[in-house]
């Protein structure tokens, strides 16, 4: 049988075949960059430098904690990419590299190897507890790639990964002193809310995959009526967690967020992306409250 009429025992389209042309080298660097998921795995790669400029890490440890963070950050979006190929072929989603044989997907999980390998001695270098806090993180979320997307408990890897992200910065620091509760808590909340809006647009699809994660057993009203919820409550803890009044900058982040929180999925069906959309902008609001409040323990 010629190469290109190989396909898997499920009949998908072949995944570790790329179609003629695609094989160039251009084209398979592309496909790589592609398949890392680049806009969340960027987002959350800025949020950490932030976090770490914003504590006080200085240049250097900054930058050694966003390059744990990126390097965590690819290994996971590669690992998604390359693990669900198959099924990506089959519904015959675009957009996907390591299914649409722009890029084979053994590559991919070579990438998501390598990746991980430099996360491992990046995260530790950033200091024993931090690293392995950092891990534990990376860790969730490969669980959740391989197992836990398509169970009750999708939303878990979430929590724990934005959760562990101050965590991790604040441990980074010399001493490394404990985090504040409420940067944990926060992070987790929010972690919660971006399962929730990420995993929205695609409920339909997702479902008729076999994908039952929480938002998928909750369905598109469910969901919409609870994203609100950890949005605001990520943004209530910012405002409230710290010792003292709440003053003008927590009570306008407050209304800013709630605002943000409860049009995003107000508006989602007649955009797509509206609650993410809604989301991103109450994270914002929620990051620019936390780095005015501090990261680390005082």
């Amino acid at each position: 049988m010629d190469a290109m009429e190989r396909v898997d025992p499920a009949g998908s389209v072949p995944v570790d075949v790329a179609p003629a042309g695609a094989g160039q080298r251009g084209g398979r660097v592309m496909g790589l960059a592609l398949a890392c998921h680049p806009g969340p795995a960027l987002a959350v790669t800025a949020l950490a430098c932030a976090l770490a400029l914003g504590s006080g890490l200085g240049g250097p440890r900054s930058t050694l904690v966003t390059a744990a963070v990126l390097t965590g950050q690819l290994s996971v979006g590669w690992c998604n990419d390359a693990y669900d190929a198959r099924r990506d072929a089959r519904a015959g989603r675009r957009g996907k590299p390591a299914s649409d044989g722009t890029v084979g997907a053994g590559a991919v999980w070579a990438a998501a190897t390598a990746a991980l390998a430099l996360c491992v001695p990046l995260s530790l270098a950033c200091g024993l507890l931090a690293g392995t806090v950092h891990l534990a993180a990376v860790a969730a979320a490969w669980l959740y790639n391989l197992r836990l997307k398509a169970t009750a408990l999708s939303w878990l890897p979430y929590a724990a990964g934005f959760g562990a992200l101050p965590a991790a910065v604040t441990l980074s620091l010399p001493g490394g002193p404990a985090p504040r509760w409420w940067t944990v808590a926060a992070g987790a909340l929010l972690g919660f809310a971006a399962h929730l809006a990420d995993t929205l647009p695609d409920i339909v699809a997702d479902r008729a995959a076999g994908i039952r994660g929480l938002p998928h057993r909750l369905g598109d009203t469910g969901t919409r009526l609870l994203l609100p919820l950890p949005l605001l409550g990520a943004t209530a803890v910012l405002a409230l967690g710290p010792p003292g009044p709440v003053g003008a900058g927590g009570a306008a982040a407050l209304a800013l967020a709630g605002a943000a929180a409860l049009a995003g999925p107000a508006l989602g069906r007649r955009w797509r992306k509206a609650a993410l959309a809604g989301a991103v902008a109450a994270a914002a609001v929620d990051l620019a409250l936390l780095l005015a409040r501090g990261v680390a323990a005082g």
